[in-house]
């Protein structure tokens, strides 16, 4: 039956309501004559039949036109009563004007107010009972939700969800005294000390969190408690979205880890944000990459006269240039867009680049970051990281931007890898450069792990967790620094705008998280246990896989202790130690020819009299194979194929040329 009346068309719906007015008004009417009278009586006048006959077809157009049957009555709610009080408000009166000028005094007032009550009770109330027989069954497939905040943002998410399909809201949680035990919707509103009784009493999974207003401190206290009780838990939009009734049941979403990580948010300085931007052609060097694409979103809305993109990966590139494209579009900035792919080490296209778009300030975002990758490809990391800046800065010099910032990480901090050791010698050489003079100002800023980006462990935790475990860990006690993209790239603007001449900028990261630690909360935000022996019925594992090549058990972000505050709280200002570029300049020679050789002995050899704090892994059978391409060991047959990779993928052209007469 009920699916029936969901077959129906809109106009089919809409003429059954209509008919059963018209069928049943006149009875409400007929009942509140026989109230009047004090029961059934033989003698009821003639006229109250005529006005009982006369209530429905009075009514009903009065009904359409305040739009009673334009409504869903699946999804009605109380908003209903103003409308159905106005609109039997309005035929009563109507009826009872038409019914006294025909019949004059033979009709009583009284009937018509209580037909007038009757008339408001009948017509809520087979409204809300179409609504409960229709809904029947639908709530059994809804999510059952408590809502945390009994505010005003908790009774507009109530208002937005309950209709939807998706959630059912089961009860409110406060820690407000003065709401608990109140009412919002005929929901209950209960202390957040009975959330995990209630939570197994009656059946709830998740927890929707409606306290928009709420600082990222105070949010996240509430949310390492509700962390405890394995519950899912999602946040709701902002308040004003709520407030102008464009909530929906998407705009709840899942509670991240950066919703815990991350910090209040520290107001920018404006003219520290537009000093080298606005209205100026500015420049940025791996713009596909997780900072440079923020740096770019940032950039563009601080209306640059041009913005240069490049990037070595097309589709990278492409990706942020449609985005910046419908960016600039939707804000209507007058920014000219320009994307080149091209690789860093590229001296000259990169001059040219600079010089045909009057460049004024670079940020320098290329980098091949991921340090078990770099590791197993020293050379390739040196040439792109270190030489790569190298390149980016002699071209800045030759096409005399007057600003270079090069984003650099944590990771360059005594490094026990190949990647950190590179990024350091990126900032040794925009150092040296300082030192040397010119009209280009370079600066450096240095930074930790950034959440969501291609390198970070949270989107693979999330997928791990997703798939149902295990999530893989490499120690238990490993520390990282984190920042939010968006943060991470706004500072990055700011010191950059600082910069005097060489100067490494050190951004405040606040403090370490243990990564097992961040593992575990990301488990229990999702609404699943840790599989432990104390909890054996945990539905995800956690796998220790021993650290991997190069990697520390924790990161730091000053080499030394000189430091010094700056004009913002959230930047320091490092000095350390530094060559001459003379100096710096033969010592890179003499790297660039080890790689030249593929001698990886003295690449590390290289690396750690350049960069002193450099203390890499005692075990280098990682690069044993790699060795054997220049050194002519035996090896096995596997070690021999990997050999042959290797040199077919490192050896220059005219090798190529020489050996394979197709290569062209």
């Amino acid at each position: 039956m009920k699916n029936v009346f969901l077959n129906l068309t809109r106009k089919q719906k809409q003429l059954i309501a209509a008919t059963a007015d018209v069928l049943c008004l006149p009875i409400i009417f007929y009942l509140a004559a026989i109230l009047h009278f004090q029961g059934i009586s033989p003698q009821l006048p003639a006229p109250y039949f005529w006005a009982a006959l006369t209530a429905g077809l009075v009514s009903v157009p009065v009904y359409a036109r305040l739009g009673l049957y334009r409504a869903v009555v699946r999804y009605i709610d109380q908003r209903i009563i103003s409308t159905v009080l106005l609109a039997v408000t309005i035929s009563t009166l109507i009826l009872a004007a038409s019914c006294l000028f025909v019949f004059a005094s033979q009709l009583s007032a009284k009937t018509f107010i209580i037909y007038w009550l009757a008339a408001i009770l009948y017509v809520l109330a087979s409204r809300f009972f179409a609504r409960g027989f229709l809904n029947q069954g639908r709530e059994a497939h809804k999510t059952r939700v408590a809502i945390y905040g009994a505010g005003q943002a908790g009774s507009l998410l109530a208002n937005a969800i309950i209709p939807g399909n998706e959630y059912l809201p089961i009860i409110f949680i406060d820690d407000d005294p003065q709401r608990v035990n109140t009412t919002i919707r005929g929901i209950k509103v209960y202390p957040s000390r009975d959330l995990e009784r209630l939570a197994k009493d009656c059946n709830i999974t998740t927890v929707l969190l409606a306290m928009p207003q709420l600082s990222r401190k105070e949010q996240r206290a509430i949310l390492d408690r509700l962390a405890l009780l394995t519950l899912r838990i999602k946040v709701t939009p902002p308040i004003s979205t709520l407030v102008k009734g464009n909530a929906r049941v998407q705009d709840v979403r899942q509670i991240e880890i950066e919703d815990l990580l991350s910090r209040d948010v520290v107001a920018p300085n404006a003219e520290l944000l537009s000093i080298c931007i606005t209205g100026k052609s500015v420049m940025v060097s791996g713009a596909g990459g997780s900072i440079g694409s923020e740096l770019c979103r940032q950039i563009i809305a601080l209306e640059p006269s041009k913005l240069v993109l490049l990037d070595s990966s097309e589709f990278a590139l492409y990706t942020i240039e449609q985005e910046l494209r419908e960016i600039r579009t939707h804000g209507e900035l007058n920014v000219e867009l320009v994307a080149f792919v091209g690789s860093v080490l590229e001296t000259e296209k990169c001059t040219r680049i600079m010089r045909s778009f009057a460049v004024e300030t670079v940020y320098h975002a290329a980098a091949y970051k991921h340090v078990p990758l770099v590791e197993h490809n020293p050379i390739e990391g040196i040439r792109n990281n270190a030489y790569g800046t190298l390149s980016m800065a002699n071209a800045a010099i030759a096409a005399k931007v007057k600003c270079f910032v090069l984003i650099s990480t944590d990771k360059a901090v005594r490094p026990t890898n190949v990647m950190g050791a590179t990024k350091r010698l990126a900032e040794l050489v925009l150092q040296a450069f300082a030192r040397k003079g010119s009209g280009t100002r370079f600066s450096m800023v240095r930074f930790g792990n950034v959440l969501g980006s291609s390198g970070s462990v949270v989107p693979l935790f999330r997928k791990q967790i997703a798939a149902g475990g295990p999530i893989t860990l490499t120690h238990p006690d490993i520390t990282r620094y984190f920042m939010t993209i968006p943060e991470a790239a706004q500072l990055v603007i700011q010191a950059g705008a600082m910069g005097k001449g060489g100067d490494v900028f050190v951004l405040d990261m606040g403090e370490p998280v243990r990564i097992a630690d961040l593992a575990v909360r990301m488990v229990h935000l999702s609404g699943q246990e840790v599989r432990t022996p104390a909890t054996p019925m945990g539905t995800i594992a956690i796998d220790y896989v021993g650290l991997r090549p190069g990697e520390k058990l924790y990161e730091e972000l000053l080499i030394g202790s000189n430091v010094s505050e700056t004009d913002h709280p959230l930047i320091q200002r490092a000095k350390e130690a530094e060559f001459e570029w003379p100096v710096l300049e033969k010592m890179l020679q003499h790297l660039n020819e080890a790689c030249d050789r593929f001698d990886h002995n003295a690449i590390r050899l290289h690396l750690q009299k350049i960069v002193q704090e450099y203390a890499p892994s005692s075990d280098i059978s990682d690069n044993i194979w790699l060795n054997s391409v220049q050194q002519g060991s035996s090896a096995s047959p596997a070690m021999a194929g990997h050999s042959k990779l290797a040199a077919c993928i490192t050896l220059p052209a005219s090798t190529l040329e020489n050996q394979v007469p197709e290569y062209k």
